[in-house]
């Protein structure tokens, strides 16, 4: 199992994080070593699927799992280039590594994160 993700003020983040913004999500891909962004929306069927999976890698992994409702957030979707929903967005050090569009099983996505935490 692994640790819980801590930030440079060592609080825990062991479950989804929401994003407030552009701003806020520059923050958290800073603070934190690996951030995977779910780009969703409410009325998104793949999207509802994909939380329960999200949730779970939240707790388990070292990676911060953030979520941007494009809805709310259309500028900052835009300028990541989300054309459809769920996209995921994968940080590592600040910087984007990875983006994928569609739902990915738990195992890929662990796999996907894992790479980066090691």
């Amino acid at each position: 199992m692994a640790t819980d993700t801590r930030g440079a003020s060592g609080e825990s983040i062991d479950e989804p994080l929401h994003i407030e913004g552009e701003d806020h999500l520059e923050d958290v891909t800073t603070e934190y070593d690996v951030v995977l962004v779910d780009f969703y929306a409410d009325w998104c069927g793949p999207c509802q699927m994909l939380e329960p999976v999200l949730e779970g890698l939240a707790g388990e992994t070292e990676a911060v799992i953030a979520k941007v409702d494009v809805d709310e957030n259309q500028p900052l979707a835009g300028a990541y280039g989300v054309r459809g929903v769920p996209t995921l967005v994968l940080f590592a050090n600040g910087e984007q590594v990875e983006q994928h569009t569609g739902v990915l099983p738990a195992d890929r996505l662990r796999d996907l994160i894992e790479g980066y935490t090691e």
